[in-house]
């Protein structure tokens, strides 16, 4: 066990700290080919990152405070407000495993956008495995769908955003039009499924990367079975539901040994396969997932599609399980489509003069009616209402 001593360096706060409050968590990284540094940075981070979700701060505010920036025994700190000031109280070395408790300062960030009270609904596809000869060893071939639905679950515990729906029995067309730059293919088969599922947001990720390490990780030891790193490599990218545009895309990349009998047939649906290294480092890809999703689509604005207009009143998609209470406000926006010169299409809207106010809420859907009391005349069905 290490114990070490760190220096803090801070820029000026943007919020007073008087409502500062500490508070400790742990966090944990493994060491991908000898790299302790960066294993000990990511473990830092992933303390900063729990504790910061429990402040209610902003858990995007981990790249701005954590730059990477480390000597022997003193770490370069960068706060933007989130963060007043944090140390590191125990540091561990173990079966390749770096351990960080961490005690950290925060000042819980005042919220951005109105459209943060509210979860935006987002479908989640099956993922696409690029390389599928590489899942051979272990048999790991339906990765693409279990990684989806633990990607799921998460977003379902630790997220504040969106409200994820699940759809991995079959394959979308998107990794075919993305490797062929078929940009309006993708924008069309984003915009048809997210009317088809009722979702303001839909989410397509490609596995690129399941092979092994050529070295062994105990070549030295010659009576035990060689163990190989694994790679994990995974791309995420979201498209607006309405218009078909790209909102959001990144690469996550790690690494484990894999553990397994070679000639073993793992599942990866499994607990086992879960609680091995290489699962565990999956688990930890996709924590990082939900976390920069949830909070970059913070401040998207909150769509929901019109179902029924009667008279001053609106009936629209979005309920309790969005965040959606009565006396809650909206802007009515009228869907117009249209066609470039070159033959590309773009949804577009126009803004109404009318507001609305919820009257009536149930777990999946509300009704508004305007704020004063006129006849809504230039709205129809599947026109949109909107807080931004």
């Amino acid at each position: 066990m290490q114990r070490l001593s760190f220096v803090i360096l801070f820029l000026c706060l943007l919020v007073s700290p008087i409502h500062a409050q500490w508070y400790e968590s742990q966090g944990h990284a493994y060491v991908v080919q000898g790299d302790s540094i960066e294993a000990r940075t990511k473990a830092i981070e992933n303390a900063l990152k729990k504790a910061l979700l429990v402040a209610g701060a902003s858990v995007s505010s981990v790249q701005q405070v954590v730059n990477g920036l480390l000597t022997q025994n003193e770490i370069n700190i960068r706060a933007t407000g989130n963060i007043n000031a944090f140390e590191i109280i125990d540091e561990t070395h173990e079966d390749k495993t770096i351990t960080v408790t961490i005690r950290a300062d925060i000042i819980p960030q005042t919220r951005q956008c109105f459209s943060a009270d509210y979860r935006k609904s987002m479908l989640i596809t099956k993922s696409h495995l690029v390389h599928r000869e590489q899942a051979n060893i272990g048999g790991i071939y339906s990765l693409d769908s279990a990684i989806m639905k633990r990607l799921s679950d998460q977003i379902k515990q630790n997220g504040t955003y969106l409200s994820p729906q699940l759809s991995v029995k079959s394959s979308s067309a998107f990794s075919r039009y993305n490797n062929s730059l078929q940009l309006d293919k993708i924008k069309a088969v984003s915009m048809s499924l997210a009317n088809i599922t009722d979702s303001q947001y839909v989410m397509y990720s490609e596995i690129e990367d399941v092979s092994f390490a050529t070295q062994a990780e105990n070549s030295w030891a010659f009576w035990q079975e060689d163990i190989f790193e694994r790679f994990f490599q995974l791309t995420v990218h979201i498209y607006n539901g309405a218009n078909g545009e790209r909102l959001f895309e990144k690469t996550y990349r790690n690494a484990a040994p894999w553990t397994f009998n070679k000639r073993e047939q793992v599942d990866p649906h499994s607990h086992v396969f879960w609680q091995s290294r290489y699962g565990q480092i999956i688990d930890q890809a996709l924590n990082q997932v939900s976390t920069d999703i949830d909070d970059n689509m913070m401040c998207q604005p909150t769509r929901g599609k019109i179902v029924q207009v009667n008279a001053n009143q609106v009936r629209f998609n979005l309920g309790k399980q969005h965040g959606v209470q009565i006396g809650d406000e909206f802007s009515l926006l009228h869907l117009k489509n249209f066609i470039t010169d070159s033959g590309h299409s773009y949804a577009g809207f126009n803004v109404s003069p009318f507001n609305v106010k919820v009257i009536q809420v149930s777990q999946s859907n509300a009704v508004a009616q305007t704020t004063d009391g006129a006849l809504i005349d230039s709205i129809q069905i599947n026109d949109v209402v909107v807080r931004y």
